[in-house]
């Protein structure tokens, strides 16, 4: 890992101090992840209530610049404004994506296999059609014990995915199944969630200084 990215994980414990136990944990799953990448994998991820919010969360810091604007290069801006009709355009606005799903918001497909076979295996269902060996599913739970994230973990081990795990301090039924996995020192469900912010944010600090930040074009973004 890189000398940037690898502050982005060690950052975590000098802002949120409690969370110091954490950081080889995150570390591990962040290098797990930027394996996985580097192999031409993806990260599916999945969670129910304020989880699923976090899942959705995450994808948009990796689907797009997070602090870093990510342009395309220059090579590829001029071969799209060659190609297409109006590749100028679309070339300047694109950013560099990376492969991240969420498996929260199929509303069509989860309520269909609820209703047709068992509402718990939504997620499971959907990492049978979209992961493959060497994928990463990310798994959040408070928990540790949602059934419907439990089966996806499963699931997951069987098609050679690799499973990290984002839970409250025990783990719940869910440590066991994971490769690694980033237990929070609290219990209670809304505590647990704002530790989670944190951690995935520096994971996706992480990944993103890994993947764009020594770029050129890679520029920080000043939100207003």
């Amino acid at each position: 890992m890189k000398d940037r990215a690898l502050y982005y994980v060690r950052q975590l414990s000098r802002r949120y101090p409690a969370l110091g136990p954490c950081v080889p944990d995150l570390k591990e799953a962040t290098d797990m992840i930027l394996r996985s990448f580097r192999r031409g994998g993806k990260l599916l991820i999945c969670g129910n209530g304020g989880s699923a919010a976090d899942s959705q969360h995450i994808v948009g810091e990796l689907m797009k610049g997070f602090v870093l604007r990510r342009n395309l290069n220059e090579g590829m801006r001029a071969q799209m404004a060659a190609d297409l009709p109006d590749g100028e355009f679309i070339a300047r606005h694109l950013q560099g994506a990376l492969p991240v799903l969420s498996l929260v918001g199929e509303t069509a497909l989860q309520t269909a296999f609820a209703n047709d076979e068992t509402p718990v295996l939504g997620f499971a269902q959907q990492v049978w059609g979209y992961g493959g060996e060497g994928d990463v599913l990310l798994a959040i739970t408070t928990s540790g014990n949602s059934e419907n994230v439990l089966y996806a973990a499963e699931t997951a081990h069987f098609k050679g995915l690799k499973v990290i795990g984002l839970t409250g301090e025990t783990g719940g039924r869910l440590a066991p199944c994971c490769d690694v996995c980033v237990r929070v020192p609290a219990t209670e469900p809304f505590e647990v969630q704002e530790y989670h912010l944190p951690v995935y944010h520096a994971l996706c600090l992480a990944i993103e200084a890994e993947v764009f930040g020594e770029p050129e074009a890679a520029q920080p973004i000043h939100h207003s």
